[in-house]
């Protein structure tokens, strides 16, 4: 889905005063950005997709009426926090992946550790240029469905704050996993279209999660997005988001990382 990356500069020393850990890290920051802008594939499936997919859903009418079974809140009402989730799983599961993995495969992270820039920089160059985009999409699907579908904003957007960067924290450190297994761009591909499809389903794609028959719900409630998608539906009726919601989420974020951090390898 990511278009094919160019390898980017490896940061050299000036003669004679070897460059700052901190420049060093800034340089490659700016260079991740520059590359990742040239990614039309990766721009529109994290940037543009979601919210695509929440207006092509809005062209149903029944999702436009108030639905009794689910208290008069409308079908498209629930899909605005599923745009916003589809945004995460998108970075985190199918682009950062392969783009790490790739970096790996040929050498550049290897190379990296005799310059002053430390492959770490650009691990964190990679996540913070995802949860920005991240970011950006949410705001997108917020400002869409406001203005399209009049769907009222996050009554407590604190809490919607709080639930939306833990699910981007638990996508991402799930890329960071597969990364971690993947010896090969192909691997990383295959291992994030078998991760990707569950998660789409969980964060509620196909159907809500608040739409789920009560059997199902319960069970995904304890993924990581199906809590996290209670968590921003609760916040967006203004209501502060179940602590155990966000635990839910927060720990398999945590595990995961303890997890890629353990067999992540640089080369």
């Amino acid at each position: 889905m990511a278009a094919t990356r160019t390898t980017p500069p490896t940061p050299t020393a000036p003669t004679g005063a070897p460059a700052s850990a901190l420049s060093s890290s800034t340089a490659i920051l700016r260079t991740e950005f520059r590359l990742f802008c040239r990614e039309a594939g990766a721009l529109f499936w994290i940037l543009a997709f979601p919210t695509l997919l929440l207006v092509v859903l809005g062209f149903i009418p029944e999702f436009r009426q108030p639905n009794e079974e689910m208290g008069g809140t409308r079908v498209i009402d629930l899909y605005v926090p599923v745009a916003v989730l589809l945004a995460t799983i998108t970075a985190g599961i199918q682009s950062m992946p392969t783009v790490l993995t790739g970096y790996r495969e040929r050498g550049v992270l290897r190379r990296l550790r005799v310059t002053p820039a430390r492959p770490a920089s650009l691990l964190v160059a990679q996540l913070l240029l995802h949860g920005a985009a991240v970011l950006v999409s949410g705001a997108v699907a917020l400002t869409v469905g406001r203005l399209v579908y009049d769907v009222p904003l996050p009554q407590q957007p604190f809490g919607y704050a709080v639930a939306f960067v833990l699910a981007t924290f638990a996508s991402l450190a799930i890329g960071t996993l597969i990364s971690a297994f993947s010896r090969t761009t192909k691997i990383s591909g295959v291992i994030g279209t078998v991760v990707f499809f569950p998660m789409m389903f969980t964060s509620g794609v196909w159907l809500p999660v608040q739409a789920m028959p009560d059997v199902v719900r319960n069970i995904v409630e304890w993924t990581p997005l199906g809590a996290a998608s209670q968590a921003l539906d609760a916040a967006a009726g203004g209501s502060w988001p179940a602590w155990l919601d966000l635990l839910v989420t927060a720990v398999w974020g945590v595990v995961v990382v303890a997890g890629a951090a353990r067999w992540f390898r640089w080369e």
